[in-house]
């Protein structure tokens, strides 16, 4: 089931889409948090966001620019203001499409549609995992914490997925080697070691402390 983020301040136009997107099954939530927008993207995990331009507190460019620092999620934007500038401005902030209010319902089902079909029919769609601020774009296979992306090894990701994915629970050394080099044969458990050293050292001077603790004897933990 596809899931929607609506970041909309005028509830009479979010619930009118969100009860229209319910029709076509699609599961949608409408952001509350205008003060932090990346709280419910990264708790939601949508595949697709509709953002105004006119919010509290910080614009709907503001909001786009955020997101698309750490993911590439489809946005459309849904604005009164439909002047050129306005349009052309959504478009160089990474937005994937811009629909003018008022507008049709039909219309806005049908673009969300073809925008999620030429996004992900052929991909397992996006998600963004997320702790103590840094965010795990599963899609782009990137690591965001402060703005700032953080350069990671193919082993690098593989860890960091399987743990945020299953954060607050201990995997076992064993689960993690077999994710990362996804074979029964003997692999020296000192290679995972040195992996999950070397990963920790490039958290550590992202600013990002202690992010994996060890479980001495079992395995590694983000919690």
């Amino acid at each position: 089931m596809y899931k929607i983020l609506i970041v909309e301040d005028d509830l009479q136009i979010a619930n009118a889409i969100k009860i229209q997107a319910q029709m076509w099954n699609f599961l949608v939530k409408i952001t509350e948090n205008f003060a932090n927008v990346l709280a419910d993207f990264s708790d939601f995990s949508p595949h697709i966001v509709l953002i105004d331009i006119s919010l509290p507190l910080y614009d709907g460019y503001y909001w786009c620019r955020q997101i698309r620092n750490i993911s590439n999620v489809p946005i459309i934007f849904i604005s009164s203001a439909a002047d050129n500038m306005n349009i052309i401005m959504t478009m160089n902030m990474g937005a994937d499409d811009f629909i003018a209010k008022p507008f049709d319902q039909s219309v806005l089902i049908a673009k969300i549609q073809a925008l999620l079909r030429r996004t992900y029919d052929y991909t397992e769609g996006n998600a963004v995992l997320e702790h103590k601020g840094a965010f795990l774009d599963t899609e782009g296979n990137t690591l965001t914490f402060n703005g700032k992306k953080i350069q990671l090894t193919k082993n690098d990701y593989k860890i960091l997925l399987c743990l945020m994915s299953k954060k607050g629970k201990v995997v076992r050394r064993e689960e993690l080697m077999k994710s990362l080099w996804e074979t029964d044969e003997f692999i020296d458990e000192n290679t995972l070691t040195v992996n999950i050293n070397r990963l920790r050292k490039k958290l550590n001077s992202a600013g990002l402390e202690n992010f994996i603790s060890t479980k001495f004897g079992v395995g590694y933990i983000i919690d």
